[in-house]
């Protein structure tokens, strides 16, 4: 079907957009990485995962393009990530997919786990840990330019240079054979230096989950060989693991998996939506609680 185009803005700002609606029912806000990449950075994967019912992207306000919109606030970060609630409850039936900080983004906000109906996290992780082993990585694995590119937006950081960097770390995301491929994604999103920089000072060293899934239907999905996000960092998280959550790693594919494999991500996709229909049958018995499990600083 067709998509319905809807645009509109949360009180926060948050912008949600739809970009496909189709049999079934749920809504599924789908939060892009980065931060800076703007939800653009999702659109392969919307048309990868081909989810039962709506597809919305979702930007932060002062994220991507969600800049300069009479609905974005004076101080649009002081609303970060928390405004991410506002987007969940203004829908029904509501699954969030996280790429990367935006997963990160997701399990900071614990006031979401009363809120959802499924979850997805896609080549994200459960705490900062991921940051140490992705550095020695890239110490071991050098590109050239990025040397170059890092040390032009640490002198001028503005939108521009932070595309130039993250072009040239590009190769670092995606497998030799889906270069051009990935390359293509990356160059035309709208980057916001601002938001990487809130990012950096205010999140990315000290996240922590401070909310697990618990009964909620979820999904934990990545590429086999994503070099940027050590996804065994799961291994050590109990609260990320059990009947209601699904792991998959999508073969051959690395940061963005629906680039290289994207047949299996619409696999994986398929099994979550599988997933939460039996979680809806569990819930009219009260054997489901989607609450999930606060954390105890929270």
């Amino acid at each position: 079907m067709e998509a319905e185009r809807q645009e509109w803005w949360t009180a926060s700002g948050v912008r949600l957009r739809r970009v496909s609606s189709g049999d079934g029912r749920g809504n599924w806000l789908f939060v892009p990485g980065g931060p800076g990449l703007g939800s653009e950075s999702l659109h392969g994967l919307v048309a990868a995962a081909r989810v039962p019912g709506s597809a919305w992207l979702v930007d932060l306000p002062g994220d991507g393009s969600n800049r300069g919109f009479p609905a974005i606030p004076a101080d649009p970060y002081a609303h970060w990530p928390g405004a991410l609630t506002e987007a969940a409850q203004a829908l029904d039936d509501v699954v969030m997919v996280g790429h990367s900080t935006g997963g990160m983004f997701l399990l900071s906000v614990p006031e979401l786990a009363a809120q959802l109906t499924g979850l997805a996290l896609i080549s994200s992780a459960p705490h900062a840990g991921w940051r140490p082993a992705f550095a020695r990585y890239a110490e071991h694995h050098p590109l050239p330019g990025v040397d170059a590119a890092a040390e032009r937006y640490a002198r001028q950081p503005d939108d521009q240079n932070l595309r130039v960097l993250t072009l040239a770390a590009a190769p670092w995301n995606f497998r030799p054979s889906a270069s051009a491929d990935g390359q293509a994604l990356l160059a035309d999103l709208p980057y916001c230096h601002d938001a990487v920089a809130w990012a950096d000072a205010h999140f990315d060293d000290t996240y922590r989950a401070r909310w697990t899934p618990g009964a909620l239907p979820t999904l934990i999905v990545s590429g086999d060989r994503d070099h940027l996000v050590d996804q065994r960092l799961w291994q050590d998280e109990p609260g990320f693991h059990g009947p209601h959550t699904l792991h998959r790693r999508i073969g051959e594919a690395g940061h963005f998996p629906w680039v290289e494999n994207p047949e299996a991500v619409r696999a994986a996709f398929a099994d979550l939506a599988d997933l939460a229909d039996l979680a809806d049958l569990a819930d009219l018995t009260g054997l489901t609680g989607l609450t999930g499990r606060l954390d105890s600083t929270g």
